[in-house]
């Protein structure tokens, strides 16, 4: 039986096969192959899951983002709530104006 040709390609099997913490690097215990055809040429896979600085800053920002059209949201929201309370106010006060106009009307 012939052993296995390529090895883990999840970062967290890397780690398992090797077993490794998660502060390792686990790209430097990559299974690597050598390439027959050319001579100190090895091709290893593109490693899957890998936390990388890159990754938790497009996390960070995503985060800003969703945190940032939440707070607009709410402004939003209590800004027409303020304006809504107004609207309602007028409302109510030209209803009471033509409820006392009509009463003196009715009056004479």
């Amino acid at each position: 039986m012939l052993p296995r040709r390529l090895g883990p390609k999840r970062a967290n099997h890397i780690r398992k096969l090797f077993s490794l913490d998660k502060k390792d690097d686990v790209r430097k215990f990559v299974v690597r192959r050598e390439c027959p055809d050319k001579k100190k040429k090895s091709k290893a896979p593109k490693i899957q899951r890998l936390i990388t600085p890159q990754l938790l800053q497009r996390k960070r920002h995503q985060k800003a983002v969703i945190r940032k059209r939440m707070q607009a949201g709410k402004e939003a929201k209590e800004e027409y709530m303020k304006r809504l309370a107004q609207y309602h106010a007028e409302q109510k006060e030209a209803k009471a104006e033509a409820v006392a106009k009509k009463k003196k009307k009715d009056q004479h």
